[in-house]
């Protein structure tokens, strides 16, 4: 392989081990390529990556491949080209064509080949590198896409995580988007612990989240302790709709530096046999080692209490609850499963919670807190609003409360005025009475 110290681009690097591989395969005088990484390449956010993660020859050529679709979408093309002027079947060399792509799509076959040739026992030992413990699967960097029934398993093509697609190509994280293979939605917001009303016992166990989400690597690497305990922390948020079980999640995520995902679970919850698992398996693979927090939230729909089985439908709806069971006792990070109802959520999974936590019906103190707190400040009160009594009076939830204001606040702007009235207050009221079919 040409050694020549101008090379600087990382694609010019991919290009001559390639070429280095074909010629001494064609001529029949195979030779082991020189396993170096240049050490002047140039600036690009490809090479700031590996330089920065000082990847290994046979993981940077790896990586490189993953990467030629979607940067050089003819790259392979044109280096085969100059080989086979004649086309042809190259089946040694691997590589797929997409639906709409019209370059080749690398595979495993694609990666033994260039740095294995026809080398057997090395091919073996480089196909270890797709294996769960090596850190490209480990970390969902790169992995092989699974091949038809009955197909050799490296003929599967390479793929990379989107989100490192992003980050070595253009040095930023982009986040993935709700659809059928990421049934989850990101969550965010703009608010802080102390917009959160809870009493102090609910208070002081969700700090004691925050205190895990902080230190847990702390405890499993510089303790020693990851090999004692699970990965992970399971959480339990139950109580009446309304109560802040989202918004704490949220902020959980939001002071601790980590993404909180919303499962949809009308997106994952199939009648098929085997498509919730599917869907479930798709959702963990692509968080897995992504330091994301997951949140379930109605969660008894999809972990719900096992029943006796009477039919086929028992026996499968059982089945995905047993498969999700295993799933998050192995997800390394935080779960969060957010019910109406404890005693809805199946006993195998309460059993694994490290905590389990009950968000309750604001006391009138609270209410009147609420109340004060999410007033607009730019807006002021009718003196014939008495917020205390307000909070006395009603008993609503902090959900409640915000939307009653919501709704005094738009008919306080639609009057061109900025003094909030006891009656659009009132009425504010009486819709959320209404919509939970209430009496005042």
């Amino acid at each position: 392989m040409d050694t020549d110290t101008t090379t600087n681009s990382p694609f010019d690097f991919l290009a001559s081990v390639i070429k280095h591989r074909l010629k001494s395969e064609r001529s029949g005088e195979t030779q082991n390529i020189p396993e170096y990484i240049p050490e002047n390449f140039d600036n690009s956010s490809i090479s700031k990556f590996i330089k920065k993660t000082e990847l290994p020859f046979i993981e940077a050529t790896i990586l490189l491949l993953a990467l030629v679709p979607h940067v050089s979408p003819g790259f392979l093309n044109s280096i085969l080209e100059n080989y086979f002027p004649d086309g042809g079947e190259f089946p040694e060399f691997g590589g797929i064509k997409g639906s709409q792509f019209r370059g080749i799509f690398p595979t495993g076959n694609t990666v033994l080949y260039i740095l294995a040739g026809n080398d057997i026992q090395k091919r073996i030992e480089i196909s270890e590198i797709f294996d769960s413990q090596h850190i490209f699967k480990r970390n969902n960097i790169i992995s092989l896409d699974i091949p038809d029934k009955g197909e050799p398993e490296m003929s599967g093509r390479l793929l990379i995580d989107e989100e490192y697609l992003s980050w070595i190509t253009k040095e930023k994280i982009v986040h993935p988007e709700l659809s059928e293979k990421f049934p989850a939605q990101r969550i965010t917001t703009e608010l802080i612990w102390n917009d959160l009303i809870l009493d102090q016992e609910t208070m002081q166990q969700v700090r004691e989240i925050e205190t895990w989400l902080a230190h847990e690597k702390t405890f499993r690497t510089d303790w020693n302790m990851g090999k004692r305990i699970k990965p992970g922390y399971r959480v339990l948020f139950s109580g009446p709709p309304g109560t802040g079980k989202t918004l704490t999640a949220t902020l959980l995520g939001k002071y601790t530096q980590k993404d909180v995902y919303r499962i949809d679970l009308s997106m994952v919850v199939s009648k098929f046999i085997g498509e919730t698992e599917k869907n479930l398996a798709n959702l963990f693979n692509k968080a897995e080692n992504k330091n994301w927090i997951l949140f379930f939230d109605e969660a008894d729909a999809i972990f719900g209490k096992r029943t006796e089985v009477r039919d086929a439908h028992d026996k499968y709806a059982n089945q995905e609850v047993s498969y999700l069971l295993q799933r998050i006792e192995n997800y390394n990070g935080l779960v969060i499963l957010a019910s109406n109802f404890k005693k809805n959520i199946d006993i195998a999974f309460t059993r694994r919670f490290q905590s389990i936590i009950a968000f309750k019906n604001p006391t009138k103190k609270e209410r009147l807190l609420l109340w004060k707190h999410n007033i607009p400040q730019i807006a002021t009160l009718a003196n014939t609003i008495n917020l205390e009594e307000i909070a006395t009076q009603y008993n609503i939830t902090g959900a409640n409360i915000i939307n009653a204001i919501q709704y005094a606040s738009i008919q306080t702007i639609a009057k061109n005025k900025k003094e909030i009235s006891s009656e659009d207050i009132i009425n504010g009221i009486k819709k959320e009475y209404i919509k939970e079919g209430k009496m005042m």
